[in-house]
């Protein structure tokens, strides 16, 4: 029997073990230290200041906002009172959109879908528009046509009747539904898509007409009917440019624009918004109870191998009379009345005051063309939105990969449910999360001096963009198989290398796409940058409504319309340089997984 002694250690071996430890600590270090940023980063944009914010509501002391460690008070004067009737009028706008912009939205589906209505693109093009369309800008333009002293009673056309209906409960809701119908219009036009028609011929061979038809289709397509209930719901109740323009004018309490009194008043009541926050959560949760329980032990898988695309059915001369009459006039409530009224508004000398000709002239553009207080806005915001939108396409991109990640790591599982939370949150809960963390004394005493600054509105419009681009990009990312980037790897490439060359060409056209959309809404965002811009540096949003609550209307809808081309020539540049500096196989390639 032949023993092998077991081999010592040398000096230098051992020193050769310790550094090709040390080798390996480092690499992983620097291989863990770009997750570590992001993990920082989504700490402090998402975690900390919705977590601090509404912990306030039941420890003020906690949080040095009060003497009580644990106390309902802010539940109660939110629940009582003056307060309580901005949460119950939020509720009840939020169902009556809800229930009206998913009807409304359902039957532009079913038209551009399952119809060979004339213009089908264009009324799919137009409910796109409406989606960019910010809340406030539709607001206003309704104002500008009916208010006192406005474009109709200029032109001689009675519009008593119609102008009390919009300054009320009943404007409130026609506004926040038709941006609602884009929502359900999304939901529901998938749906319809992926739905055979042997549902409807089998109701019709066994005797059923075209009522019992629709109404098998529309129980059969229940779940996208919920799900458009639920996004407009939660989109109604959060909505803050309706609450502080139309709402505030008509004097119609919310509860987004009760949380930013409580934000705007001296001293502030944090403890007061952050119980309004909790209330908004708890109606959007609402909803998600509601679909739950409607779909609770039904069955609804309708795709199967045998499953045929439906045929479009065909429109009479009549009916197709009809039916385009009908989309247009809703594509006009929508999108094109307000839009009239804010071009010809800003065309109109010294509309809203009793001083100016109230003739058509140009002097409102060339004033915001040349007046620093008009002008600066606008490029601030551009400025702002471009860094934003840069930063969120690429943080997106890292969000998605790790959501698409196999395995099922706990960190994408965290990652996934705080996205979906903060998607559910209202913008201006995020903003008033902000004031009230990055006001904190030790946050201030760890030399984290944010609050008033261009930093921390920019980091306000990350949080509010960043979970919805990520779920954008979610189903791009996750077509890309983890084979091409090791195959760049093994012919020598590094590991930024290897993305740029294989990953980038994939995913080109849909993180431009994520672009172009963070961009176009940052420009135009109202909650947050009226609540965070920092003093001296006003977005062109809050620029727009101090003009307006000037009465200087014909300067605030000049650039309002100056705003959404600015926006409008962003878009297209941005798609221009990439058609004419992008290779030829990137068009291709991007196209394939947007």
């Amino acid at each position: 029997m032949v023993v092998v002694a077991p081999r010592l250690r040398t000096g230098t071996d051992a020193l050769g073990a310790s550094r090709l430890g040390a080798a390996r600590l480092a690499l992983s270090r620097v291989r863990s230290g770009p997750w570590l940023i992001f993990w920082i980063v989504i700490v402090a944009i998402l975690v900390l200041p919705i977590l601090l914010f509404l912990l306030v509501a039941v420890s003020p002391r906690l949080l040095g906002q009060g003497d009580a460690w644990f106390t309902l008070d802010a539940f109660r004067q939110v629940l009582t009172g003056s307060l309580v009737r901005g949460a119950l009028d939020s509720l009840g706008v939020g169902v009556t959109a809800g229930v009206l912009a998913t009807g409304l939205g359902a039957a532009v589906a079913w038209v551009v879908v399952r119809t060979d209505v004339v213009g089908r693109r264009w009324w799919a093009g137009s409910m796109f528009a409406l989606l960019l369309a910010p809340s406030y800008l539709v607001a206003l333009g309704w104002e500008r046509l009916l208010e006192p002293a406005g474009i109709l009673d200029l032109l001689g056309v009675p519009d008593a009747a119609p102008r009390a209906l919009l300054y009320g409960p009943v404007g409130v809701v026609v506004v926040l539904t038709m941006k609602g119908v884009p929502f359900a219009y999304l939901a529901l036009s998938g749906a319809l898509r992926g739905l055979g028609e042997e549902f409807e011929v089998a109701a019709r061979v066994h005797g059923g007409g075209r009522a019992a038809a629709a109404r098998i289709v529309a129980s059969l397509v229940a779940p996208a009917c919920w799900s458009a209930f639920a996004i407009v719901f939660a989109e109604s109740v959060s909505d803050f440019g309706v609450a502080a323009t139309l709402a505030n004018d008509a004097h119609f309490p919310v509860a987004t624009f009760t949380l930013y009194q409580a934000i705007d008043s001296f001293p502030v009541q944090f403890p007061q918004a952050a119980a309004v926050g909790w209330v908004l959560m708890a109606m959007a949760g609402l909803a998600l109870v509601a679909q739950t329980r409607a779909l609770r032990g039904r069955s609804y898988r309708v795709l199967g191998g045998r499953s045929r695309p439906a045929r479009r059915h065909h429109l009479a001369r009549p009916a197709q009379v009809v039916v385009v009459a009908a989309v247009a006039v809703l594509v006009a409530v929508g999108l094109g009345v307000p839009t009239i009224g804010a071009v010809a508004a800003s065309l109109i000398n010294g509309l809203g005051s009793l001083v100016g000709s109230h003739q058509l002239t140009l002097a409102n553009y060339s004033r915001v063309l040349q007046s620093p207080a008009l002008r600066s806005p606008l490029l601030y915001s551009a400025e702002l939105a471009a860094i934003t939108a840069t930063v969120t396409a690429v943080l997106g991109v890292v969000a998605a990969r790790m959501l698409s990640t196999r395995g099922g790591r706990v960190s994408g599982k965290v990652l996934d449910l705080l996205l979906l939370t903060a998607v559910a949150l209202p913008g201006i809960v995020f903003a008033a999360g902000y004031i009230f963390t990055y006001n904190l004394p030790v946050v201030n005493s760890l030399g984290i001096h944010l609050y008033g600054t261009t930093s921390l509105l920019v980091l306000g419009y990350l949080a509010t963009a960043l979970p919805s681009t990520s779920r954008v990009l979610l189903g791009n990312v996750s077509q890309v198989q983890e084979s091409l980037r090791e195959a760049g790897r093994v012919h020598g490439s590094g590991m930024v290398a290897s993305w740029l060359r294989t990953v980038l060409p994939l995913l080109a056209r849909p993180i431009l796409a994520a672009w172009v959309l963070t961009f176009a809404g940052t420009l135009l965002e109202l909650p947050v940058s009226q609540l965070l811009y920092p003093p001296g540096h006003a977005p062109v949003s809050v620029g727009i409504t101090k003009a307006l609550a000037s009465y200087d209307f014909g300067g605030g809808t000049a650039m309002e319309v100056v705003a959404i081309l600015v926006a409008l020539l962003g878009v297209a540049l941005v798609w221009g340089l990439f058609r004419l500096l992008a290779p030829s196989g990137w068009h291709r390639m991007g196209g394939g997984t947007s």
